[in-house]
């Protein structure tokens, strides 16, 4: 058992950077258990099993480390993303994501009234629709906003796992039917533009990657201050506040040179995986069939979404892959969007980007404002 805290973060680290190289891998076996998600289960069944002990020195590294992290990662993650780039989609698209995002929304709601779920149950659906959203980012941001204990977390990544692969092999299988399903929607074959590309960074320059870091750590520090200010006036939580600050920041700072420096992307990753392993380092789960519950609800949220998106299609004449993709980018995000894209074209890999990185921007908000919905049903 792993009773001091420096050992604690070295095996976490450890952990994390085993998971970040198995990404740069290119295994069968990775396409239907990403790393990360590997990463927590395997973290998860450790914590489980009583490797960490939780004594308060262990607690209040976890704790400092955490809090100091995910505004950070938010900032770092959502400075690439610049407005004006993903405005170049044209309002098809545009159109085409929101619906995708609405009707998810939708279908949370309905599934939490028809499976009758309980209050407990907010803390794991509002996180998986920070998941599938936008992405693993916009879940962790959501869950500590609403203190999501780490059991729930795990059955949150759990849902998000499972759920998400069988819908990634379903949106694959119907790529040989666009045709057919455009004849019958009536609609046009989506246009060969793909020429907006994530932008590509600048040359790596150490002092420029310093700045990058400052910035991130300082926007951490500002909105946990604010958060706590805003917190005492306003309502809401200071980690909510926090988090809601931070992806503003990084909104606007999408227009700086910082934006253009090279490292930000693998910056937000290394901070991701880390966070994912110091959450699961505090879960104790036990496997149960109970557990088969929430992974059916998953489906049925999917289910309501593929329906609403159909009666979308249909009466606004779109095509299959604008759905598709529009549909992937919020549940799959930027690791899975592009692939389904370069299903249909190569050249439309750019456009599944793009897609993805609105999620990035109104994941959270969206979830959050789901979680509102949710407790004023209870």
């Amino acid at each position: 058992m792993i009773a001091y805290a420096y050992l604690y973060l070295v095996c976490i680290s450890l952990l994390a950077a085993s998971a970040l190289y198995l990404s740069k891998k290119e295994y069968k076996a990775l396409q239907y258990l990403p790393p990360i998600v590997l990463l927590y289960m395997i973290t998860m069944l450790l914590s489980s099993w009583g490797l960490f002990e939780k004594n308060e020195e262990i607690t209040q590294s976890y704790t400092t480390l955490k809090s100091n992290l995910l505004p950070a990662m938010i900032f770092l993650m959502l400075i690439p993303n610049k407005m004006t780039e993903i405005l170049r989609l044209g309002p098809k698209m545009l159109f085409a994501f929101l619906f995708a995002s609405l009707s998810l929304i939708s279908a949370f709601i309905l599934v939490f009234m028809l499976f009758r779920l309980e209050a407990s149950d907010i803390e794991i659906l509002t996180p998986l629709a920070g998941s599938w959203m936008g992405g693993t980012g916009n879940m962790l941001a959501v869950a500590s906003a609403i203190h999501s204990s780490e059991n729930a977390i795990g059955i949150t990544m759990l849902i998000d796992s499972v759920d998400y692969s069988l819908w990634v092999m379903f949106l694959l299988m119907l790529v040989p039917f666009s045709k057919r399903f455009n004849a019958y929607t009536k609609a046009s074959d989506p246009v060969n533009d793909a020429d907006t590309q994530n932008s590509c960074a600048l040359s790596f320059s150490y002092r420029a990657y310093f700045w990058l870091l400052f910035s991130a750590l300082t926007i951490s520090l500002l909105s946990q201050v604010s958060g706590v200010l805003l917190s005492g006036l306003l309502i809401g939580s200071p980690t909510t506040w926090s988090v809601l600050l931070a992806t503003a920041a990084g909104i606007l700072f999408s227009f700086t040179p910082l934006a253009d420096i090279k490292g930000i992307n693998g910056t937000a990753k290394a901070m991701l995986y880390l966070l994912i392993a110091l959450i699961a380092s505090r879960a104790d789960i036990h496997f149960e069939l109970a557990l088969f519950s929430y992974l059916l609800a998953g489906l049925a949220i999917l289910s309501l979404h593929a329906f609403l998106m159909f009666v979308f299609a249909k009466l606004f004449r779109f095509d299959l892959f604008t759905l598709s993709v529009a549909s992937l980018a919020n549940i799959g995000g930027i690791a899975s969007a592009p692939i389904l894209c370069a299903a249909y074209s190569q050249s439309m890999v750019g456009i599944g980007v793009l897609m993805a990185s609105l999620g990035y921007i109104i994941g959270t908000f969206a979830a959050l404002f789901l979680y509102e919905v949710l407790s004023w049903l209870v």
